[in-house]
């Protein structure tokens, strides 16, 4: 087991307890990507944590698979659907990198608060852009701490090395921007949400 899937396990079940920091920040998350959901789309969310975002988009959608890299969080998430309210979802431990989703064709992929924690962004984007149909969406909120400026970067570099955090790309809005279009996306809306975090919204569709 990699560093990355160790650290997100053993934090599994306090993130799981952790209420969500910025309601309204999340609200307006949710309701810009419903913008671009309907109920025919297969839809992907790849860094699903526990399910509560896949669960809470599922009435907008035909199906959605969501995935994490870690098998403790992806537990949690099983456990929301025992009540069977939710027959269109379905969790799975896994990572884009691991192939397991190869041959599969969806009409968008969600990426909330992950895109900063891999360590090959472009090759993460280039592998969504594969599996999405033509005209998909590809819709995400990465933090960018690159536009905190240096400080909060060596801060959790430190962190990092005590065990208390997890990897992160330093990232500013351009570059990331940037990522996205170089992989064969036109970029359709962004925003901030909420602008405090720098949390980059971006919407793009595949071209």
């Amino acid at each position: 087991m990699d560093q990355d899937t160790k650290f997100w396990d053993k934090a599994a079940a306090k993130y799981a307890r952790k209420p969500v920091r910025n309601q309204t920040a999340y609200g307006e998350t949710l309701d810009r990507t419903r913008h671009y959901l309907t109920p025919d789309q297969n839809v992907l969310e790849i860094g699903c944590g526990t399910g509560s975002t896949a669960l809470l988009l599922a009435p907008s959608v035909g199906h959605i698979t969501a995935t994490d890299l870690s098998p403790a969080m992806i537990t949690i998430a099983q456990d929301k659907l025992a009540d069977g309210n939710h027959p269109n979802v379905r969790f799975q431990a896994t990572r884009l990198s691991d192939g397991s989703l190869a041959g599969q064709a969806f009409d968008a992929v969600l990426a909330f608060n992950v895109l900063h924690l891999v360590r090959d962004i472009p090759a993460e984007i280039r592998t969504i852009h594969r599996l999405l149909k033509p005209g998909g969406f590809f819709i995400s909120k990465t933090g960018c701490i690159g536009e905190a400026g240096r400080f909060l970067a060596i801060l959790i570099a430190v962190m990092r090395k005590l065990g208390f955090a997890p990897f992160v790309n330093s990232l500013r809005y351009g570059e990331l921007d940037a990522m996205i279009a170089c992989e064969g996306f036109e970029i359709i809306e962004t925003g901030l949400y909420p602008a405090s975090d720098h949390a980059r919204f971006v919407v793009a569709r595949k071209l």
